[in-house]
């Protein structure tokens, strides 16, 4: 077995982390410092150490989806005393981290989860998970503007594109857009409305990898189904489905209901997002 895959099934990290912790110097199999991410190993009989501390498989995997707040940041740790989005979710049996980043400033679905093949198949690029945002942006928005965002802006000498833009409504003179990209850079859709000229006012994330928020209620978190899991961890690049050219004809934006077991955060976490939204 690939030693980053082995160190995403202990949950120490996703592949893409692992590739860095051993090209870092910072794992070692058998007592002996390793380099090369691209390394085997025996996972019966070899024993791998992440600064010195052994690592094991996890036996139990666990998905969730939570709804985050305006104000919490997508970290496990935070440096300056933020609310996290671990914070929200009431399981200190398992190891946790975010998959993926959703800004302190915007809100929406980010998933939960210590399963590293999971986190690696959202984020790594060849995949192409789409996700979709409601972005309200200021002024009025018009077909050339959403041309810009689909044909694509530079960012970091990098052209960054929309996979899909519509203009879903006007609001008191603001534009709330509906935007799908399959990217992860930092900050993109902030980044690329204040190139074309309309900041964005606010920004929330209601689907990825075809999994809706639907109605899940800011803050709160729910457990993915199994026939989630398995849609999140499918290898085959996401094509635009026929629905998705359909909403250019058809403005109205239906969000899919949430699966079974969705939970309201613990009055502890509850007290938690009350201070956010008291800084708000």
């Amino acid at each position: 077995m690939r030693i980053n895959k082995y160190i995403a099934l202990c949950g120490a990290a996703s592949r893409r982390k692992a590739d860095e912790l051993i090209e870092a110097g910072k794992i070692s199999v058998n007592g002996v410092r390793v380099t090369e991410p691209g390394m085997d190993i025996d996972e019966e009989h070899d024993e791998v150490t992440l600064k010195g501390k052994l690592l094991r498989p996890q036996e139990e995997k666990v998905y969730y989806m939570l709804n985050k707040p305006v104000g919490v940041i997508s970290s496990a740790k935070a440096d300056h005393g933020e609310t996290t989005v671990l914070d929200l979710i009431d399981d200190s049996t398992h190891r946790l981290y975010p998959v993926g980043r959703l800004d302190k400033d915007s809100e929406g679905l980010i998933f939960v989860t210590n399963d590293g093949d999971f986190a690696y198949t959202l984020t790594h690029p060849r995949f192409n998970k789409g996700k979709r945002y409601l972005a309200l942006l200021s002024g009025e928005v018009d077909e050339k503007d959403l041309k810009k965002l689909t044909k694509g802006v530079m960012l970091d000498d990098r052209l960054a594109s929309a996979n899909f833009v519509r203009l879903d409504k006007l609001i008191k003179g603001n534009s709330r857009v509906e935007i799908v990209i399959s990217e992860g850079r930092n900050r993109q859709i902030r980044r690329m409305c204040e190139i074309i000229g309309h900041p964005v006012i606010s920004l929330k994330r209601i689907e990825e990898a075809g999994i809706t928020l639907g109605d899940l209620k800011s803050g709160s978190y729910r457990s993915l189904t199994a026939k989630e899991v398995r849609q999140c961890m499918s290898q085959a690049p996401e094509k635009k489905t026929s629905d998705q050219k359909s909403r250019l004809k058809h403005p109205a934006l239906k969000a899919g209901a949430p699966g079974k077991g969705t939970k309201q955060a613990s009055k502890k976490t509850k007290k938690v997002a009350s201070k956010v939204d008291n800084k708000k």
